[in-house]
């Protein structure tokens, strides 16, 4: 079953889906600066465009592409800056 997302007043929706192997989403986000928790581990994969992260213990803005990919730890809080309407896919766990 999908799950449709919304968060920061529609910029960053995503719909949940169950992949093969694990929980997923796939989701825009609109350009703006945003802070995510996580509940469990995420890979994120960038699609189209660039998300711009600062990853927890990290001080510098680091910018992935579209084929690119980052990891997020559970329990931690990242920052995105987007300047272009940009997606992604997330696998959790």
């Amino acid at each position: 079953m999908l799950k449709v997302n919304e968060y920061f007043d529609g910029q960053v929706k995503s719909i949940g889906f169950q992949s093969e192997s694990k929980p997923a989403s796939v989701g825009v986000m609109e350009p703006g600066e945003y802070e995510f928790a996580t509940a469990a581990a995420e890979v994120m994969v960038v699609v189209s465009g660039v998300l711009t992260v600062i990853l927890p213990g990290e001080s510098n803005w680091t910018s992935y592409k579209a084929g690119e990919q980052f990891h997020v730890g559970a329990d931690q809080v990242f920052q995105v800056k987007i300047a272009q309407q940009s997606a992604y896919l997330c696998l959790y766990g």
